[in-house]
């Protein structure tokens, strides 16, 4: 009997980790070896401000929850310790929040992950992990394009002011 309930709960985990790999635009996987109740605390809470999940599961089951998906591709990684950062929102968040907590704390590291269906190795979330946000993307964009035209509209100005004098 109580196998039965086991193997029920297990299944449970695993319907839970495709439900979230679903909709997920990144899913990073750090080894979060050393790190203390407190520091676990405070990244959780930076990541939840994120929209960006994190937890902890059994290897064995996530590597059951992603047989013949897309992630398939993560099996070689799940060997020891191994959290999970899923957002469905911003696909940069999980590793640029994880790479603040790692240089603040010198501890964990990335093993590596997907961000938009693509598979990265540890090297490569680390690269992802310095990309700037989707909104500091768009402010320098909308920085580039007031420069020319703030340029243009002075020389109209100036020109202007020229033939009044």
């Amino acid at each position: 009997m109580a196998s039965k309930e086991n193997q029920a709960a297990k299944q449970l985990v695993i319907d839970e980790i495709k439900a979230k790999l679903e909709t997920a635009k990144s899913a990073v996987v750090v080894d979060y070896k050393g790190i203390t109740v407190a520091e676990a605390d405070a990244m959780r809470k930076k990541l939840r401000e994120a929209n960006v999940d994190y937890k902890v599961y059994k290897n064995t089951l996530v590597a059951r929850a992603i047989k013949g998906t897309i992630y398939e591709g993560m099996t070689d990684i799940l060997s020891g310790p191994s959290a999970f950062a899923i957002s469905s929102e911003d696909p940069v968040a999980p590793a640029r929040i994880l790479n603040g907590v790692m240089k603040d704390y010198k501890k964990m590291a990335f093993k590596g992950g997907y961000v938009e269906g693509t598979y990265y190795d540890a090297a490569g979330m680390q690269a992802i992990a310095t990309l700037p946000s989707r909104e500091e993307l768009i402010a320098k964009f909308m920085g580039s394009i007031q420069s020319p035209v703030s340029k243009l509209v002075r020389t109209f100005q100036a020109v202007a002011d020229a033939k009044e004098a």
